[in-house]
Order: C-alpha cells, then sequence, then structure tokens
C-alpha cells in the first residue's frame, strides 16, 4: 500500500528535479546535524540541499524525466538542487568536501544528462557567471578600441599625407620666387 507521505516526498523530489538547472549527487556518511546546516548555509539561496531515500529519488528522477542517475543511488544520499548559478555550488560542495571528509560528490546532472565526479569537479573549476562576463566584456571593450584604431588609421594617414604635402607646397613656394628671379636677371644680363 503506497503512503501519502511518500508518494507526497516523490512529488516534491520531482518538481525540485524539474525546477532546478542542475544537481549534484552526495553522499553524507558521517557528517553531523551541524555541518548539514553549515553545508546548507554555503550553497547560499541558489541551492537547496535534501537528503532522501534512494527509492525516492529514483521514483521522482523517473518522473521528471531525469536519467543516469541509478547509479549514484546508493548508501546515504542527499541532493543539491541548484536553481542558481550551477558553478557557485559545486564550487561551495568541492570546498566543504575538502575539508569534511563524510561529504562525498557522486556525480550530477545537468542540461538532460548526467555528470560524472570529474565534470562536477571541472564545473567547480570553471570561474563565475559574473567573471567570466566581465573578462567577456573586457576583451570586447579591447577590440572596440582596436576597431577603432584601424578605423580611424585612413584618416589620420590622410591628414598627414595632407600635411605633409601643404608642408612640400610651402617649400615649393617659397623657392619658386626666387628660382623666377635669377631666370630674369640672367636675362637682364643678357641685355
Amino acid at each position: 500500500m503506497v503512503r501519502p507521505d511518500k508518494v507526497e516526498a516523490v512529488a516534491e523530489i520531482a518538481e525540485n528535479f524539474r525546477g532546478a538547472s542542475a544537481s549534484v549527487v552526495t553522499e553524507y556518511r558521517g557528517l553531523t546535524m551541524a555541518q548539514l546546516t553549515t553545508l546548507r548555509r554555503s550553497l547560499g539561496d541558489g541551492a537547496t540541499y535534501r537528503v532522501a531515500k534512494n527509492t525516492l529519488v529514483k521514483r521522482a528522477a523517473e518522473d521528471a524525466g531525469v536519467e543516469g542517475l541509478d547509479s549514484m543511488l546508493v548508501g546515504p544520499t542527499a541532493i543539491t538542487f541548484i536553481t542558481g548559478e550551477p558553478v557557485d555550488a559545486a564550487k561551495a560542495l568541492r570546498e566543504f568536501a575538502r575539508t569534511n571528509q563524510g561529504l562525498v560528490i557522486k556525480g550530477g546532472f545537468m542540461e538532460g544528462r548526467a555528470l560524472s565526479v570529474d565534470e562536477v569537479n571541472r564545473l567547480a573549476d570553471l570561474e563565475s557567471r559574473e567573471v567570466l562576463l566581465s573578462k567577456m566584456a573586457g576583451a570586447m571593450k579591447g577590440t572596440m578600441a582596436k576597431a577603432a584604431g584601424l578605423f580611424a588609421a585612413p584618416a589620420s594617414q590622410v591628414a598627414r599625407l595632407a600635411q605633409a604635402l601643404a608642408d612640400k607646397r610651402a617649400e615649393e613656394g617659397g623657392a619658386a620666387p626666387a628660382a623666377e628671379a635669377a631666370p630674369e636677371s640672367d636675362t637682364d644680363s643678357a641685355s
């Protein structure tokens, strides 16, 4: 007989899977309630850490269309449902696992596919969205400055060429009256 509390738990976990941009499956064996509370706080507002029975998670994952987690759902399991930035949550989980040996990252799920432990760690190695956006903006600004320089170069070359031509004419113009005066004096002396 199906118990209503289990049906409700499966529905809630399935909804968490549907609303999450990513999820990370962990084992929490040996962690105290105080350590779990610290972990939940370190994840911030964009992620929730939920301890659940493997059979309920399997049913919820099936209901939500999440595949590939069955091999991860062995032993005491907790899932981090990430609604915010996956990179930040993956970093927080990895940092917590480094200082607390009881937390073991088993894998995850993102963008319609299961993630291995290595892929979760690579996700944690990425820089945050804000840092990547600022780097991209800096690169675009540099590119725009180069483009502005390239577009301004022909105009400045024309201006330098016009100035050089004006300087040359001024030199020739100053020398031309003297050259014209010299032949007249030659004709004066011939007469």
